[in-house]
């Protein structure tokens, strides 16, 4: 991990393209995201702001179902929305929730879904208070399965190999 941030001082690692004030910005966005969470069974609230290779910024929050295994996380909601309106470069993606004891940290299944668009952006783990961890989707996720490892050349030598 690159280090905390407490909203404060600058103790991690420069962002490719996001300034301090954008970061700020991004997390913020993430906080009033999740003021928008459906969590009637688990009341536990996160909301998602990502932030696309255009600068726009699209938010998501989790929507929980009766049916559990159908609800959607805030990282896939957001995602997803890019994604219907047209984008799939991401450079960062915020995440917030109401945890005040650790930074908020994104399920397995979010990693993966997030690895979908690459390994290189980055993720920020905050808390209510606004310091945040940084780190990439590879560090998230390391030694992970990406659409490159789906490539006709690479599942033929696999084939091959049995």
């Amino acid at each position: 991990m690159d280090g905390v941030n407490s909203g404060r001082d600058t103790v991690h690692r420069n962002s490719g393209d996001l300034s301090e004030e954008m970061t700020k910005n991004l997390i913020l966005q993430s906080q009033e995201a999740k003021k928008r969470s459906y969590c009637p069974y688990s009341k536990f609230r996160v909301g998602a702001a990502l932030m696309t290779s255009d600068n726009s910024v699209i938010t998501g929050c989790n929507v929980e179902n009766a049916s559990s295994n159908l609800g959607l996380c805030a990282e896939r909601t957001a995602i997803s929305k890019a994604v219907s309106e047209g984008h799939k470069s991401f450079k960062a993606i915020a995440i917030a929730s109401d945890l005040c004891d650790q930074f908020i940290s994104p399920c397995g299944g979010c990693r993966q879904f997030m690895r979908e668009f690459g390994s290189d952006w980055d993720v920020y783990l905050t808390k209510p208070d606004s310091s945040y961890i940084r780190m990439t989707v590879a560090e998230l996720l390391p030694a992970s399965f990406g659409p490159e490892d789906l490539s006709k050349e690479k599942v033929f030598n696999i084939l091959n190999e049995y």
